[in-house]
């Protein structure tokens, strides 16, 4: 009796291909352990920190509130590890989208290493642009932002969050934070990194000095998608004079105090300004660059397409091209022609 062997060996533990390929679930069972840390009481104090949105502040309700109290968070030094946290729950939704999702299409669709690569990536930054769309646009009506603007910058520093805000930045935070290990496990080729690093870099950069200033800003960016992106880059520009240029300029208070999270003085809104201006240029440029690209990438391949016009010459042997064929492809009369001669043959 023939003993079977196996096509394929599982890589040794640890090594770096067993990383890759079981990374998820290494990651999986390092935030298992902060979970069951919150089950026992000598390590639920560590572990909830890791779990739950720290620094909370019970404030007494209103007369125009209906509740008894209302709890509001600030930020601090504990955020760290809630985004570390949350940073291996983004890495595991992302290897369950991969797997369950991306890797069913590109099965089908049968895509090349090139196209298999920007599939992945457009496939996973599309999910999380989708969720992030949806979720911030529940804050901004939940948090009364599209009826009234004006909240963004009356009542600076906006030292208090609530819940969802809060942990929207978190999760953002936690997304893009994600990206640097993803370069890893994903095998990103050499020439696409540094790409790829300057987009994670400019999103970090953005949400986590709206996060540290006590500022809001969302900037949410084929045919469709060119419009939207463009219309993004307006809005943002627009929505940071209007918030930073105006509304923060006319607030009564413009001193530079740590203690209480008042930023609103000219040296940083003119910091804010320029890098929200220069990073919004530089994100036009390459998106124009793209366009152009792609433009003359599409005219290249359409130009071989297009028929050239025949050229009419005297002689015989234009009636012999005419006869055989048009612009220089064989015509059916030339395939039937040897079977025309056996007739006339015959």
């Amino acid at each position: 009796m023939a003993i079977r062997k196996k096509s394929t060996k599982s890589p040794p533990v640890l090594s770096h291909e067993f990383v890759l390929q079981n990374h998820a679930d290494i990651v999986s069972c390092v935030a298992m352990v902060f979970l069951l840390g919150l089950m026992f009481e000598i390590t639920a104090k560590a572990s909830i920190i890791f779990v739950t949105l720290q620094y909370n502040v019970t404030l007494p309700a209103t007369e125009e509130q209906a509740t008894e109290s209302v709890s509001l968070y600030y930020y601090g030094i504990k955020d760290l590890a809630t985004v570390f946290f949350y940073m291996l729950v983004a890495i595991i939704i992302h290897a369950v989208i991969q797997e369950y999702m991306l890797d069913k299409i590109n099965r089908r669709m049968h895509f090349s290493k090139t196209k298999h690569s920007k599939f992945n990536e457009s496939g996973q930054l599309s999910a999380f642009y989708l969720f992030a769309c949806v979720w911030g646009t529940f804050i901004l009506i939940s948090e009364n932002y599209i009826s009234d603007p004006t909240i963004l910058w009356r009542a600076y520093p906006h030292n208090l969050m609530t819940f969802q805000m809060k942990f929207f930045y978190i999760s953002q935070l936690a997304y893009w934070l994600h990206a640097f290990p993803e370069l890893y496990f994903q095998k990103t080729k050499k020439e696409d990194i540094p790409r790829q690093l300057v987009y994670i870099g400019l999103y970090l950069f953005h949400i986590a000095g709206a996060y540290l200033l006590n500022n809001e800003k969302y900037q949410k960016g084929f045919s469709l998608w060119a419009v939207l992106f463009v219309l993004g880059r307006l809005l943002t520009l627009i929505l940071s004079v209007l918030t930073v240029g105006f509304g923060l300029a006319r607030a009564e208070n413009q001193k530079l105090d740590f203690s209480t999270g008042n930023f609103n003085v000219l040296a940083v809104r003119i910091a804010v300004l320029a890098s929200i201006c220069v990073t919004q240029a530089f994100m036009m440029w390459k998106f124009i660059n793209f366009q152009l690209r792609r433009w003359r990438e599409h005219s290249a391949f359409q130009a071989p397409a297009v028929k050239k016009k025949p050229t009419v010459t005297k002689g015989r042997s234009s009636k012999k091209g005419t006869e055989n064929g048009v612009n220089g492809t064989l015509t059916s009369n030339v395939a039937d022609s040897p079977r025309n001669k056996k007739e006339k043959s015959s």
